[in-house]
């Protein structure tokens, strides 16, 4: 059985060789061993991927007596993530997914999605996924998150990826959520806010196309960010031409982000992140 081993605590001499020999007394094989030290804050963050057969109750026991107090240890066993995406309407990120998913390039089970609009029915249908539609537009908001909670619940999902999702989550949602929802969005923010942001790029010649991916705090858009990416344009670039190169980047970097976050490589750290 292959397992992740994640560990962050604060930072003390010999944790690493603490946490080996723990290892090696249960007979199990490290594959691979990440570690870092947060020197600003004096925390230790350590990434260990082990094979063998282990009692999960004693070795946890075990590992923790040996770390300073307050150290948070997660021991996980290697399997497919449960996912949800949300959309609107817009089609470049979640068709990616869809297709990394059916090639077997995402470590996920996609559960469903769920879209405040119909237009993306058709597609998520061909994947065999179920698609649903929660109409956003004629009941108070409240009503409608908590259809969707419903729903999403019902499939008790490890993480949520909001896919061009266009509706701004309320402070009650994310926290029924925490640490659990990832978005990707266009880099102008904050300087181009609102309606087509890519018009508003192209009229001030804007050099630099950017996408960020993180997660949904209560803070707007400043969540933790896990990926970002950027590609020189020109002004021989139209809008059209910008809004088209930041689209393959958004799903690039959304990509690249679920990636990370659904084969365990990313801590939290505050309002950062630490990625192995």
């Amino acid at each position: 059985m292959t397992y992740t081993l994640l560990i962050s605590t604060d930072d003390t001499k010999g944790l690493v060789y603490n946490i080996s020999s723990i290892l090696y007394q249960h007979d199990l094989n490290i594959e691979k061993n990440d570690e870092f030290v947060d020197k600003e804050h004096n925390s230790f963050f350590m990434r260990t991927e082990i094979v063998g057969t282990l009692d999960e109750a004693k070795l946890l026991s075990q590992i923790k007596q040996a770390l300073p107090q307050g150290a948070k240890v997660k021991l996980i066993t290697k399997r497919k993530k449960s996912l949800i995406l949300l959309a609107t309407k817009e089609n470049h990120c979640i068709g990616d997914l869809l297709l990394r998913y059916e090639n077997n390039e995402l470590n996920a089970d996609i559960k469903a999605v769920i879209a405040n609009r119909e237009n993306l029915k058709t597609l998520v249908e061909r994947f065999g996924i179920p698609f649903y539609w929660v109409d956003s537009d004629n009941k108070p908001k409240a009503q409608y998150e908590r259809e969707m909670i419903q729903i999403i619940d019902s499939f008790k999902p490890d993480f949520l990826a909001l896919a061009k999702y266009m509706r701004i989550l309320s402070p009650d949602f994310v926290r029924h959520y925490k640490d659990m929802i990832i978005n990707i969005h266009h880099s102008f923010l904050p300087a181009f806010v609102g309606a087509n942001p890519y018009k508003q790029a192209y009229d001030r010649g804007v050099k630099i196309i950017g996408a960020t991916a993180h997660f949904v705090t209560q803070d707007l858009d400043g969540g933790p960010i896990i990926a970002q990416d950027i590609t020189q344009i020109n002004h021989t670039y139209s809008w059209q031409d910008m809004q088209k190169a930041g689209r393959n980047i958004e799903k690039n970097v959304f990509a690249l982000a679920l990636d990370l976050v659904l084969n365990d490589r990313v801590f939290l750290n505050g309002n950062k992140t630490i990625i192995f």
